[in-house]
């Protein structure tokens, strides 16, 4: 029996499979170190979706590595060579190897490095956590893709779409709040996609768990654009449900064709164009978050503009804004580069545009009033959500899991500040 020291970094889905990790150490008999120094093994659950990220990981497993240590995650399966470059001694597991955490830890607690990357498991669902948020549970929907983007090393690491049985699905969410959560996040490497290899899809879905009883709000993760004309129509119909957060994440990356195409995205501009507009004439007060990536190699100073030219259109309240870097495996890693500078000063006019309207769409909020539902700790804050998933935080003592009546007073870029009222 060891104390493990555990960190994990990446999306939702990496922090659902680090709760799982952390579930089956503590089922086996070990305890959860406070810090690095205190621990016999350290496990890292690793994202590698960037340059930036995978550069983070080496850093942490050189510092993680001088115990005995488990590469978990994403950067193991994609990027084997680069792992035992700086750590060879390291014992790894892969993002659909879960089941055999306990295995990997006890062979490397006895000094015997193990390799466990192979796709494994059948589902995610059932497996024993301990969660990173009591007021939240995280519910993995599906493994993999069904995508080929050039520029994108997830489909190395997690393959082939494995989309969880719905029922079982409605199972661990009801076992989520029997646990005291009042949140649900369903996430997966690609949620539009989900059912498509049984027999069902996500509109399904949300409506099979938004008719559990019980009072709670669903997150629906990230969709890519390419499957929103399949579940368009759908996907309106169980956005209905006030357990619903009035809230897509769904990543365009371009605005031009061109780049689409190149990209192997799937979807053109106007996919994503109708997807927001659709969703905010119906609901009214509707968050819309993309993804944007500047630099792609064949991105011309025009195909730019018409990304600038798209955000300035449709007006998304967040952007993840990327600059493009060459993932090793991946197809566009191969292509001619655009200039580091060319492509830092792209994404400074895209970060300037989208947080002048993410200011000004915050701004609009001023005056509402209506439920909070206060889901995450933060530096020692409380930071709420209100129906259209809008951060929100108060002055008032308020206590994680809590509902309160608030009107927003004041808005940033990064969220809405309010009071809370009677």
């Amino acid at each position: 029996m060891a104390k493990i020291w555990l960190e994990a970094y990446g999306c939702s889905a990496s922090f659902a499979d680090s709760e799982m990790i952390t579930g089956l150490l503590i089922n086996g008999g070990h305890t959860l170190a406070e810090t690095p120094s205190d621990s016999d093994l350290n496990v890292i659950v690793t994202c590698s979706v960037k340059d930036a990220t995978a550069n983070k990981m080496v850093h942490r497993i050189k510092k993680l590595g001088k115990k005995p240590l488990v590469v978990a995650g994403c950067l193991p399966k994609a990027e084997t060579a680069t792992v035992e470059k700086f750590s060879p001694r390291a014992s790894l597991l892969g993002p659909n190897s879960i089941g055999k955490t306990l295995e990997v830890v006890d062979s490397a607690l006895r000094g015997q490095r193990k390799i466990a990357l192979e796709d494994s498991d059948t589902t995610k669902v059932g497996i024993p956590k301990v969660r990173l948020n009591p007021a939240v549970g995280i519910v993995e929907i599906a493994s993999g893709c069904m995508s080929e983007c050039t520029f994108c090393q997830t489909k190395l690491s997690k393959g082939e779409l494995q989309s969880f049985r719905v029922g079982d699905i409605a199972r661990q969410v009801r076992q989520e709040l029997d646990d005291g959560c009042c949140e649900v996040w369903l996430t997966s490497t690609d949620n539009g996609c989900y059912g498509f290899d049984i027999g069902t899809d996500l509109p399904g879905l949300v409506k099979a768990v938004s008719e559990i009883e019980n009072d709670f709000m669903i997150r629906v993760g990230m969709m890519n654009p390419m499957y929103m004309p399949r579940i368009r129509d759908g996907l309106l119909t169980s956005f209905e449900s006030p357990k619903v957060f009035k809230f897509l994440h769904i990543p365009v990356q371009s605005g031009s064709n061109v780049v689409l195409k190149d990209m192997k995205r799937g979807h053109t501009a106007d996919v994503f164009r109708k997807s927001s507009a659709s969703f905010r004439s119906k609901f009214g007060k509707f968050t819309v978050s993309t993804d944007i990536i500047v630099g792609f190699p064949t991105e011309t100073e025009d195909d730019f503009e018409q990304t600038l030219d798209l955000i300035r259109e449709t007006r998304p309240d967040t952007i993840n804004l990327s600059r493009y870097s060459p993932r090793p495996g991946t197809k566009a890693a191969g292509m001619m580069q655009i200039p580091v500078s060319e492509v830092m000063k792209r994404s400074k006019q895209v970060f300037d545009l989208a947080g002048r309207i993410s200011l000004e769409r915050n701004l609009e909020w001023i005056g509402w009033e209506g439920p909070v539902l206060f889901d995450e700790s933060s530096e020692g804050a409380i930071k709420g959500r209100n129906f259209a998933y809008k951060p929100v935080m108060v002055k008032e003592k308020v206590a994680l899991g809590q509902r309160a009546m608030v009107r927003i007073t004041d808005a940033s870029r990064h969220g809405l500040f309010g009071e809370t009222v009677s």
